[in-house]
């Protein structure tokens, strides 16, 4: 027997000390509140670090889940997380909630084993290669960096808003760490400070304008800017609407609500009134200006953000620049109107009436085909429903109606999954993330039958990570997109339906409560569910009309021709 051997066990060396995994590890519980992963040969000891101490770590079903549960969790908190998974099939199983975390501009770190240095195995396949194909940076733990690289991959996160994929080669997890090499520093992020005279120009349009409206976005919460920005409103009588990531930052009464495809009828009719809009960290995208058609061609749209102009809006006239210097700048420049406002001419805007979540557009209870018109049913789940909630959507036809009709405390409550990169599936790991970040919130997932069977492997997940939720699954037995677009040009149907499921069936065998919903009557057993349990998660499987066409999707039919 070794003397190593007679050590206590308390005392030896464990099997995930003493090496690069646990060097990476080590980093990721400082930087990171949670790590959401799957484990597999390339990643084991790298979790087994975590878990052993008790840091916090949930495990996804599907490696796709893995990523998705850290997006939710960011969306939902404003702070950064980490996802794992392993090398080869592991790595590419994650790969489309990757690239949705990349091009919705979630700070994420992804930590992926990856092939060996010494060179590729038969089934390694070039993941930096992959990663960079969807525009996210790969960088690799070495022996004389693990510790200096992980930070790297958290700095450079949140510098960039982005996901950062962080290697960890096979061979390299176990192997001692040597001397640590300092890395150099980040490039300071470029700023772009606030031109006096683009001050005094929006300014003065500003107080000239009869009717003027702001409209804030993402870029308006990273900038720490809402504060100051309702206030420039207040001062000039203006009226307020948001991107959907933005939804309820102002939680103003003169706020219209979100501004595009899920604009509510009555609320677009005042929008379309201003003379004057001011647009701060929206990017101005089809669906957030209705394909150009959210305001008219004689309204002048001033934009301002500190990203690159995407061109989406010709008419819109761009300035760069930091978003809160500039609104501090036009604070100073503004004095409160002294004139009857806005406002004044509109008071309606800030009635309970006006603001109300029942449909104007259509409150029917049935679609032409008999099953239930979805507006019907989610303007009566915002009177159901906790006020004190998240609502997560997965991709697909049936987002139309949630941002319409449900309300939300915040915009970290308000959150869309699969939109950036054209997916679905990823609801159920978007909401278990949801769940983990805002627990004292009941989790609301909404998600369509295409989409929450495409993600059933991480069903479970959501149940297990979520302390008090609702499933709304919004089924028209149908991938409702495609049926809107292309069955109404006279492509065959067929591949476009699908044989009906009762999600709540399906939950009920995992654990949960949950009712198949035909009539909106059927609805008071969540109510009567939501009175008598603090704890746990009912699945309403809605049987909505195949017939009713959401607006932002009518939009796009209209403008594609």
């Amino acid at each position: 027997m070794t003397s190593t051997d007679a050590l206590p066990v308390e005392t030896a060396q464990l099997p995930d000390e003493g090496n690069v995994a646990a060097v990476v590890a080590d980093v990721v519980a400082e930087r990171a509140g949670h790590l959401f992963g799957l484990m597999g040969n390339g990643n084991v000891h790298l979790i087994s670090r975590l878990t052993r101490p008790g840091f916090p770590f949930t495990s996804a079903r599907h490696e796709s889940g893995t990523v998705a549960m850290a997006d939710g969790y960011y969306r939902a908190t404003g702070h950064i997380a980490a996802a794992t998974t392993t090398y080869g099939a592991g790595f590419t199983n994650a790969y489309t909630t990757l690239a949705e975390a990349r091009i919705a501009r979630i700070p994420l770190v992804l930590v992926v084993g990856d092939a060996p240095s010494t060179g590729p195995r038969p089934f390694d396949i070039d993941q930096a290669r992959a990663a960079d194909a969807a525009g996210v940076v790969t960088l690799v733990a070495t022996p004389d960096n693990a510790e200096a690289a992980t930070h790297r991959a958290f700095d450079l996160a949140l510098q960039t808003v982005q996901p950062v994929v962080l290697a960890l080669p096979y061979d390299v997890a176990t192997a001692p760490p040597s001397k640590t090499k300092t890395l150099e520093p980040l490039p300071v992020k470029a700023t772009w400070p606030a031109d006096p005279a683009h001050l005094d120009r929006v300014a003065g349009l500003l107080a000239a304008a009869k009717r003027p409206l702001i409209l804030g976005g993402r870029g308006m919460i990273l900038a720490d800017a809402v504060a100051p920005l309702q206030e420039l409103g207040d001062r000039i009588g203006a009226l307020f609407m948001t991107s959907v990531m933005a939804t309820n930052a102002f939680a103003s009464p003169w706020d219209l609500g979100v501004a595009g495809g899920f604009t509510r009828r009555h609320r677009l009719e005042v929008a379309r009134r201003a003379d004057v809009v001011f647009v701060v960290g929206a990017s101005q995208n089809l669906f957030q200006t209705r394909y150009g058609t959210l305001f008219p061609p004689t309204t002048t749209i001033i934009r301002v953000d500190n990203e690159p102009d995407p061109g989406n809006l010709p008419s819109a006239e761009y300035i760069r620049s930091d978003i809160h210097p500039f609104v501090e700048g036009l604070l100073g420049r503004t004095a409160a109107a002294s004139t009857p406002t806005w406002r004044d001419q509109v008071p309606e805007v800030a009635s309970a009436e006006f603001r109300s979540s029942r449909p104007s557009e259509d409150p029917t209870e049935f679609g032409p085909d008999g099953r239930l018109n979805p507006r019907a049913v989610v303007s009566a789940l915002d009177r159901i429903l906790p006020a004190e909630r998240s609502v997560v959507m997965d991709g697909g036809h049936f987002i139309g109606w949630a941002p319409m009709y449900l309300s939300v405390p915040d915009p970290h409550a308000m959150i869309l999954v699969g939109t950036a990169f054209q997916a679905i599936g990823m609801g159920f790991g978007s909401a278990a993330g949801v769940s983990i970040a805002r627990p004292e919130r009941t989790t609301v997932l909404v998600s369509g039958d295409g989409g929450g069977l495409m993600g059933l492997a991480d069903f479970e997940t959501f149940l297990r990570a979520t302390r008090r939720g609702v499933v709304v699954v919004l089924n028209d037995s149908a991938y409702g997109a495609e049926l809107h677009q292309y069955a109404v040009k006279g492509l065959h149907e067929q591949a476009m339906l699908i044989d009906e499921v009762d999600f709540a069936a399906v939950g009920r065998a995992l654990g949960a409560h949950g009712t198949k919903v035909r009539t909106l009557a059927d609805l008071q057993q969540l109510q009567d569910w939501l009175a008598d349990h603090e704890e746990g998660v009912f699945v309403l499987d809605i049987a909505i009309s195949q017939k009713v066409v959401a607006e932002y999707m009518a939009e796009s039919v209209a403008a594609k021709g």
